[in-house]
């Protein structure tokens, strides 16, 4: 029943105020009121049902802080529970932020997200990850080989022994273990160059590769004994079961995000409008990178609902063309990625045939790098002119574009590998060169190292290749578009940071590591130098030579994607890792396994020289007793956790459904009450005493107050 005013009624704000005081406080005539001697912790004695939180009372802000100020007088008198808890989380919001200001490069990388959007924050941010991950690998790497080996080398230890195993035999293995990296005495200065370019010469034999390591057990006394050959083995081991525990923390933390936002648009836009904004900002600058950041946001969600909404009108004949479409398109990228694949065998063969001294042996061992930089550049160039013809929406376009060329990237590195280990165990017919020793020691007197070059190789050209880009092609289009008025060139403009392959470059820059980190150690060093390079190459680019992307993109789901691709390049490194630790025999003339018949069998050696107590354990760990119990409660825990985030996201989508399930319900109260208005407007006097406005009968029926008295009137909408 709907109330008038001037009859000794209520008036329209006077009725609506109260109405709304109604659905939030059980008796309207009782004013505000607290329980002055609760605790400022919250929660509830027995039999009171009094919230105490001052975050959950319907009280003005000037009553809510005198009682804080009652509670922070009380403080003295609170439990030693209460105070502990609150110090503990005291301390841990000061730690927060104090981490907060040290993290690297976090006002950049804000900087960055504010003026290009949050898909290229996204890039920014994992080349960071990188950036540590690989800085603290390289201090794992350190501590525990290449700080010893410096030390055991610099220091006289009479009590130094050759670690050979018993069963070891080298009669008629002489000319195995010859092997002579150093360089002449006499050397152009031209050279240094050259072997700081290919690895070789000088840069051969350091700590930079495999085989300057020794085979050598250090024993000080009977208390200290130190296997370098066992912690060489277990610290990569250990470094790669660091680098997947990060990734998978991480990618933890991403996911968690995704559910929580349900992964799309649907129903965050108010959210982003009245949530999204941070009222701690100050000046100017911070104020318009948050409104850019919130800008970016919203455009990315309208234009895939736009393009969700034009799938959805498609017609069947349609739908079949544009599917057809796709799959001859998927074929042509097949096709080229098979070419690609030819071309990276046919070179890498061609260059470990052919050595030479000089620039043109210099360009010969760097014959595969430039097949692989090349095929990079220009399959995924062509793979992305293909993809535009797909018509999919921006987030799919740049996961099909990363998948497509991490799929390039990683297995043209696996063909590669593939082809070195062809030669070096010599399963492409030349099986004279390997007979005495299990593999090519004619072509690879030090395998490892050789590998390691390789790898070395890779990282150096794809850092070089990177710079040159960003000298010789961005800077002069930028220069050119800026100052030239010709058409043409205003329409094409200046370079557009394109987010999949940047990424897909630090992915296979990070692979290219992992595999090549047993036979060269310091490549993580190497590494987080060239990403540091990097980070502040692009960054200048980006500001100066690059223009804001046309299609923009959401940064929660991509960054579950380049955390997933970079899973990938783990599992490849550690395939590479566990087969040649298992399958290849190591060189007879070089590294810490040079006299072992596999680099895993220096584990059970060792094995056997540990306390009894200590060898029972591990016997007791590898066995069945603890592996089946310890699977199943993985499999529990799995499972638990699975059914978690099933939950939550469920949650989330319940709650989005009732969030437009109230939007209909509102927009239903809209036409009841315009039917309404229609029907009693010719009825009554326009100047009577009783005539009714469409203003009194929408604040005297507000649809929010309806819903605190009534069901849900979708419920009995097509009565």
């Amino acid at each position: 029943m709907c109330y008038f005013e001037g009859q000794g009624y209520y008036s329209t704000e006077q009725s609506l105020r109260l109405r709304r005081l109604s659905s939030r406080v059980p008796n309207q005539n009782a004013a505000p009121h607290f329980d002055w001697g609760s605790s400022p912790e919250g929660g509830k004695d027995d039999g009171e049902e009094e919230p105490r939180n001052l975050r959950e009372l319907a009280m003005p802000l000037y009553m809510k802080k005198k009682v804080w100020q009652v509670q922070q007088m009380r403080i003295p008198v609170a439990s030693g529970r209460v105070r502990r808890s609150r110090a503990l989380r005291l301390f841990y919001a000061e730690a927060r932020n104090a981490l907060a200001m040290v993290t690297l490069w976090r006002r950049a990388i804000h900087k960055i997200g504010g003026h290009f959007g949050g898909g290229v924050q996204s890039y920014f941010v994992f080349l960071r990850f990188l950036v540590v991950l690989n800085f603290l690998s390289f201090l794992l790497i350190a501590g525990f080989v290449l700080i010893p080996s410096i030390v055991f080398h610099s220091l006289p230890f009479n009590t130094s022994i050759s670690h050979m195993p018993n069963t070891t035999n080298i009669t008629g293995l002489e000319q195995c273990m010859v092997y002579d990296p150093n360089p002449g005495a006499l050397t152009v200065f031209y050279i240094y160059f050259l072997d700081l370019l290919s690895g070789t010469g000088f840069m051969e034999y350091s700590y930079m590769f495999y085989g300057y390591y020794n085979n050598t057990m250090v024993v000080v006394d009977e208390s200290f004994s130190y296997n370098i050959p066992l912690a060489y083995l277990l610290t990569v081991s250990f470094y790669f079961l660091f680098c997947l525990f990060c990734i998978i923390v991480r990618m933890g933390g991403v996911a968690r995000v995704a559910v929580a936002t349900g992964g799309g648009a649907a129903g965050g836009y108010s959210m982003m409008v009245f949530t999204g904004w941070d009222y701690g900002l100050q000046g100017g600058c911070a104020t318009r990178l948050k409104q850019n950041n919130i800008r970016y946001q919203l455009q990315v969600d309208l234009e895939e609902e736009r393009l969700k909404l034009k799938a959805r009108s498609l017609t069947l004949l349609q739908t079949v063309g544009l599917y057809t479409l796709r799959g001859f398109l998927n074929l042509i990228v097949i096709a080229l990625i098979l070419g690609a694949f030819t071309a990276i065998a046919a070179a890498t063969t061609f260059s470990q045939k052919n050595q030479r001294d000089g620039i043109v042996g210099l360009l010969l061992e760097y014959l595969p790098s430039i097949v692989i930089t090349v095929s990079n550049f220009v399959v995924p160039f062509l793979c992305d002119l293909i993809a535009q013809l797909e018509n999919h929406n921006p987030s799919t376009t740049i996961i099909l574009a990363l998948l497509r060329a991490v799929f390039l990237r990683l297995v043209s590195l696996a063909v590669l590998l593939y082809t070195l280990w062809s030669n070096i165990t010599c399963e492409n017919g030349m099986d004279t060169g390997c007979e005495p020793c299990s593999y090519n020691y004619q072509q690879y007197q030090c395998w490892e190292t050789r590998i390691g070059q390789e790898m070395y190789k890779l990282t150096l050209f794809d850092f070089l290749t990177t710079i040159a880009v960003l000298i010789l092609l961005e800077f002069p289009r930028r220069m050119v578009v800026d100052n030239c008025s010709n058409k043409l060139i205003q329409w094409v403009g200046r370079q557009e940071f394109l987010v999949p392959p940047n990424v897909l470059g630090l992915v296979y820059a990070q692979t290219v590591v992992w595999t090549g980190a047993l036979f060269c150690p310091l490549l993580p060093l190497v590494n987080t130098i060239k990403f540091v390079i990097i980070f502040y190459c692009k960054k200048i680019t980006l500001f100066h030579n690059c223009r804001p992307a046309v299609k923009v993109f959401r940064s929660t789901s991509s960054n579950i994607v380049f955390f997933l691709v970079l899973l990938f390049g783990w599992i490849l490194a550690s395939t590479v890792l566990i087969y040649s630790m298992a399958e290849i025999h190591p060189s007879y003339g070089c590294g810490p396994f040079r006299f072992s018949s596999s680099m895993w069998s220096t584990i059970p050696e060792s094995f056997q020289n540990l306390p009894h107590t200590a060898q029972d354990f591990l016997t007791y760990i590898g066995s069945q007793a603890f592996s089946i119990p310890l699977f199943i409660f993985s499999c529990v825990l799995l499972c638990y956790v699975a059914a978690l985030a099933s939950v939550y996201g469920k949650s989330v989508a319940l709650l989005k459904a009732q969030l437009k399930l109230e939007g209909r319900d509102k927009q239903f109260l809209v036409k009841q009450i315009e039917e309404l208005q229609k029907k009693l407007k010719p009825k009554q006097d326009p100047m009577g005493p009783m005539a009714l406005s469409h203003d009194h009968v929408q604040a005297t029926c507000d649809p929010q107050d309806s819903y605190s008295s009534s069901p849900p009137l979708h419920s009995y909408a097509l009565d």
